[in-house]
């Protein structure tokens, strides 16, 4: 068959370790043969990091604005070993906390159902999307350690001149304590509040979202009350005519009402909350490495990745020419998601039908029983049926299957 066009190119970010050989052997055995490939490359390995002092981060991010659609590799963020390890020059940040300040994005991350690896919540029969506000708040706190007696302020000095002050804690005891500084930025709150419902619109999916207003009077409820604003006064009428609803409660009730559920919605989440829930859930529903994630802003850029990380251990093992069964499902679907983005946009019906033509061929892989270790593990299919499978041949078995839908 003739391979698919592309018009526009993806923004594709290399990543590290062991998801880096496999990003590559997707790319060989998955799309290369098929599709007509056109990316503009950015390497965001962590030696390419320290070589240009993390620009090529910062390159890859303005470059998702230009084009509109990035599909990104697992990346290591650096802790003191790892400097040690890569003899870097500095810890240097997460990539995906600097990409999404610079898009200003949501992460949304659903998890992948396939019959044989059942959610460990049994009325759990739609996926359950985590919107994470990735932004702010204890990510972005300020700390101090104050290990005597004293008086801890929030102060504020405003631009007009004016002071607001409010007194955190007057410490008494000889050993003192810690305190923290949190902030949020309320056009940020705002951009999340748009990226969860367009995403919703776009998805066809109600959105939730739970702070601890009752607690939080003024931070968290400044959540609600600007979600409840964007909400009435830009969605409101898109939802009714989408059929869609809108629905607000406190954290405690909410994770409640989840787990009685049958899923199929949006979970929005402030970032503290999204970071747990998420990893919750892709546990919950069977594993982290069956996660979908992208990153949304509210001016329509979408950055696909999978939900884990680069799979260190296994990395050191392929290094010393051992086979492993690392699961390459998460990574596959960043770029079916990519693809089939790209394709949406570009109005190029053949490469959103591929895209969902190797999501259907990975998933029948897997539901054939050919499995990598992780999910042979927790599967409630018979043991006769199921081959686990090494990463290479995972692959390949998913290439024979897609090969018989072309």
């Amino acid at each position: 068959m003739a391979k698919i066009q592309m018009t526009t190119p993806l923004v594709e970010m290399d990543g590290d370790e062991m998801t880096r050989v496999l990003w590559q052997i997707i790319k060989d055995e998955l799309l290369l043969p098929f599709i007509d490939l056109k990316t503009e490359y950015y390497d965001l390995g962590l030696e390419e990091r320290e070589k240009t002092k993390d620009q090529v981060t910062v390159d890859s991010a303005n470059a998702t604005k230009k084009y509109g659609v990035a599909v990104k590799c697992a990346t290591i963020t650096p802790n003191a070993a790892r400097v040690k390890e890569y003899n870097l020059s500095q810890m240097w940040k997460s990539p995906n906390g600097t990409i999404r300040a610079i898009l200003d994005g949501t992460v949304f991350r659903a998890p992948i159902l396939v019959k044989g690896i059942e959610p460990y919540v049994k009325n759990w029969t739609k996926p359950i999307t985590i919107a994470r506000h990735a932004y702010g708040d204890v990510y972005k706190g300020v700390e101090m350690k104050c290990f005597q007696p004293g008086t801890a302020k929030l102060v504020f000095e405003g631009a007009d001149g004016t002071k607001q002050e409010e007194v955190i804690m007057e410490f008494t005891e000889p050993e003192g304590g810690v305190i923290q500084g949190m902030h949020n930025r309320c056009n940020s709150i705002r951009s999340f509040a748009r990226s969860c419902f367009n995403y919703a619109l776009d998805t066809k999916q109600d959105v939730w979202f739970a702070t601890k207003d009752t607690i939080s009077k003024k931070y968290d409820h400044t959540f609600k009350d600007i979600f409840q604003e964007v909400f009435d006064t830009e969605y409101k009428e898109k939802f009714e005519a989408a059929g869609l609803t809108y629905f607000y409660t406190l954290i405690d009730d909410i994770v409640a009402r989840v787990i009685r559920s049958e899923g199929g919605y949006i979970w929005a989440c402030k970032n503290y909350d999204g970071d747990v829930m998420s990893d919750m859930l892709a546990t919950a529903f069977g594993s982290l490495a069956m996660m979908t994630s992208v990153l949304v802003s509210p001016d329509g850029n979408y950055e696909y990745e999978a939900a884990h990380g680069t799979v260190q251990r296994h990395y050191y093992q392929h290094l010393e020419g051992k086979q492993t069964s690392t699961n390459s499902v998460a990574t596959i679907f960043a770029w079916t998601g990519a693809l089939n983005k790209r394709g949406e946009l570009d109005k190029l019906p053949e490469l959103c039908t591929f895209a969902k033509k190797l999501e259907a061929a990975t998933i029948k892989t897997i539901e054939d029983g050919y499995m990598t270790k992780d999910l042979a593990l927790i599967t409630t299919m018979d043991a006769e049926k199921v081959h686990k499978v090494n990463s290479t041949e995972f692959i390949q078995a998913i290439r024979k299957n897609l090969e018989a839908t072309l």
